[in-house]
Order: structure tokens, then sequence, then C-alpha cells
């Protein structure tokens, strides 16, 4: 069984293929969204992962780090020391590579006026 009787997990917390993830001795907190392939070990040092934060799959996340809100982790990025809020991060070990502000305002407008 990959999620562990001794797993806490939050209220509306969603875990979408529950058949590909391995949760140990851990707590997730609520509205928390959960991937495949997510691991997260028994006893590991307190990971933070904030609001509309967003990780790649394959991701390894080290233990301690705080992923800021709405930040953007790319897919087998590896890292390693805190990501600040809207970063969007890349590599191994993963580096800055942008902003989601940034990102999001060069995207066209969507049209309203449908002819």
């Amino acid at each position: 069984m990959p999620i562990s009787s001794d797993v806490s997990l939050g209220k509306d917390v969603q875990i979408y293929q529950p058949e590909l993830v391995n949760l140990y001795g851990c707590t997730i907190a609520a509205e928390t969204k959960i991937g495949a392939f997510v691991e997260i070990q028994k006893k590991a040092s307190s990971t933070r992962v904030r609001r509309r934060a967003s990780i790649g799959s394959n991701a390894t996340i080290m233990a301690g780090v705080t992923i800021g809100e709405a930040a953007l982790v790319g897919a087998g990025a590896v890292v390693t020391t805190d990501v600040a809020d809207y970063a969007i991060v890349a590599g191994v070990p993963a580096r800055v590579i942008g902003d989601v502000r940034k990102r999001l305002s060069n995207l066209p407008k969507a049209r309203l006026d449908y002819a």
C-alpha cells in the first residue's frame, strides 16, 4: 500500500493517482494536491510548499526547503535551497530562470468580442 496508515491527510487533499504515490509517516496540509510519482518519507525535515506553487514531475525537493507562493519548479529539477515567491526554477541544482508574474504578463489577452 503506497499510502501508509500513519499518514495524516488534511481536509480536501487531492491525490490524483494514489497507486503511484508513496507517503510514509508525514502530514499533508489541507487543500494540497499531490501528483504521480511523489514520495514523502517518514521523519523527513519540514518541507513547505506554499499556496499555488507547482512542482513538475520527477523534481526532487531537499528536506527543509520552502517553495514560495505561486512558484514553479521545472520537471526533473533538484531544489537544494528555498525558492522565492513567483520564481521559476529549473536544472540540477535548480536555479532561477524567470518570474511567473513576468511570464503571465506576456501572454496574449483573451478576446471577449466574438463575431
